[in-house]
């Protein structure tokens, strides 16, 4: 496969130093194309379009140009080479004058921008470029460290690979009853399973391992618990991370742990482009596989697919008892479970969950949906994040809203995005009342809100994301919760509930029992976007070393 990056540019000596940076440093690798105008490039890629063998990974192409726009140039150009980055080139006088780009982005006309390299070499268009490279790489050429094996539509294959995915595994899969799949079942000894069967990258298999199994075979499972930790935080999404992370680099002895893997439901975002610091986007697996290395910098201990079962308190100890019978000695908590998907309720459609049925965003399957038809149910952002993903790979994508317009509960720049989505269609009132399909989803059956009638919709593909439960139900009554389930904290507390076990002003963002704090979703009144939950789980530490603190003085204050 040949793989090009190609440039159109009218200024003859801006065209020049396009093609010096990128012949210089990629040509090794890729064939760099310079065209002198957006005719030309039209052209050339009309004739790569009809070419075997060829694929164009990056398109650059200036902000304005004599017959068209980079932006209308992009568009035509997007539609012959749909899997090519575009890039839009904009010369540095008007380098500040990034809202109209920023739109372009959120309405999927290009995909970056870049100030056009004025001198040689010209680093800071090298970091997009080999950002866009390596994007565009890792998935395709990262040496795996698993093979799954699994018989096709398997549930159970799916929760694995979304492990897998949500850890920053990198990962090859193969049908069992494919030609790579026999012949590494043959290799391993395991020709019949059990399903799924993983092999390590070192020859070891596994046949249908628990997630515990397969987490400390691949090395996911990391700390062994001992001692008394200052500080445990239970969850391990983007609030559990930004506690580690602050609680470590303070010097705060601190072990996260959690039920599933890295990232919790902000892993399972596609692309969260509304937290600060990146302003074209990031995917949420790689956000939270960040900041996991982040904390373990500082010296935070982690230990996933450990769930915690309950919670209690010894003294000015708390106690919190996993389901494997270990507990964990803690002078401070704090809880960032997260929250899960609401289902919907129909008993047909579970049994088909990994099989054309998923709940969240699509990260895993949206690759091989390319063609297909697909369905989303919800209004809010995760569901249009999702949408919009989703259209990248499949033919069309129906959106299934129950009720009467996306505005009310969805941020502005998505709803003008599918908006402006060809094929996105959004079918208002409607819910799913039953499913089509015996090993995998292959319809389903919807019902009118305003007129009650219901019609037959054939779909491969089912992604729900109809609002979040709290993950609180292992907490013992001490805790106080919401009629929701969410956790009360600081203000919230009903009048009195924390009088009893405390001696001292109830903190900002802490439980109903002293040295237990809530952040993140999981709390009462949370904001449930990514930023506001990095962000208690930072300010959450200024409220332990103060309950640490109260701990040192009581225990040093002379007995009278």
């Amino acid at each position: 496969m040949k793989t090009l990056l190609i440039a159109v540019h009218e200024e003859a000596h801006v065209l020049e130093t396009l093609q010096r940076e990128l012949v210089g440093r990629y040509a090794s690798d890729y064939e760099i194309l310079c065209e002198a105008s957006a005719a030309s490039g039209l052209e050339r890629l009309e004739e790569l379009h009809r070419r075997d063998g060829v694929q164009v990974i990056a398109l650059f192409a200036a902000s304005q140009m004599t017959t068209m726009s980079g932006l209308e140039f992009l568009r035509r150009a997007h539609a012959l080479h749909p899997i090519a980055q575009r890039v839009l080139l904009i010369p540095w006088a008007n380098r500040s004058d990034t809202r109209p780009l920023l739109k372009a982005i959120s309405m999927g006309q290009i995909d970056r921008y870049v100030t056009q390299p004025g001198r040689s070499p010209d680093e800071r268009f090298h970091h997009l470029v080999t950002e866009l490279l390596r994007n565009w790489q890792e998935p395709r050429h990262a040496e795996p460290v698993v093979t799954v094996i699994a018989e096709r539509s398997s549930a159970r294959s799916h929760q694995i690979r979304d492990l897998l995915q949500r850890s920053g595994l990198p990962f090859r899969a193969h049908d069992a009853d494919s030609e790579e799949g026999r012949a590494m079942l043959q290799r391993v000894q395991r020709p019949t399973g059990p399903f799924p069967v993983l092999v390590r990258y070192d020859g070891l298999s596994l046949a249908d391992p628990t997630n515990e199994q397969a987490a400390t075979a691949l090395g996911a499972r990391h700390s062994s618990v001992q001692g008394i930790y200052d500080l445990l935080v239970v969850g391990a999404g983007p609030a559990g991370l930004s506690a580690a992370v602050y609680g470590a680099s303070e010097g705060l002895r601190t072990l996260v742990v959690d039920r599933e893997t890295i990232g919790g439901q902000a892993g399972t975002s596609s692309l969260i482009r509304n937290y600060l610091g990146f302003p074209l986007g990031i995917a949420g697996a790689e956000l939270c596989n960040r900041a996991l290395d982040q904390a373990w910098s500082f010296g935070a201990e982690t230990s996933v697919l450990r769930e915690a079962i309950d919670l209690r308190s010894e003294g000015h100890l708390r106690i919190v008892v996993l389901a494997d019978g270990v507990e964990i000695r803690a002078r401070a908590v704090i809880l960032a479970m997260g929250a899960r998907y609401q289902r919907l309720g129909i008993s047909r459609l579970e049994a088909l969950v990994g099989a054309g049925v998923f709940y969240g965003g699509g990260v895993t399957e949206a690759q091989v949906l390319e063609g297909t038809h697909v369905c989303v149910v919800g209004a809010g952002n995760s569901a249009g994040q999702a949408a919009v993903h989703l259209a990248k790979h499949a033919e069309r994508v129906t959106m299934l809203v129950r009720g009467a317009d996306l505005a009310t509960t969805m941020s502005d720049y998505l709803v003008k995005q599918i908006k402006l989505s060809a094929n996105i269609d959004v079918a208002l009132h409607t819910t799913v009342v039953d499913v089509h399909g015996s090993s995998s989803l292959e319809g389903l059956t919807l019902r009118d809100g305003n007129t009650g009638e219901s019609r037959t919709l054939s779909t491969v593909a089912l992604f729900i994301l109809i609002g979040a439960q709290p993950h609180t139900g292992w907490l013992p009554a001490t805790i106080a919760r919401d009629p929701h389930g969410f956790v009360l904290t600081g203000l919230d507390l009903p009048a009195g509930t924390a009088a009893a076990t405390m001696t001292r002003p109830v903190f900002p963002l802490e439980t109903t029992v002293s040295g237990v704090f809530a952040v993140g979703d999981v709390r009462h009144g949370s904001v449930k976007r990514v930023a506001s939950a990095v962000g208690e789980g930072g300010v959450s530490i200024q409220f332990v070393h103060r309950h640490l603190a109260h701990l040192h003085d009581s225990a040093t204050r002379p007995v009278r």
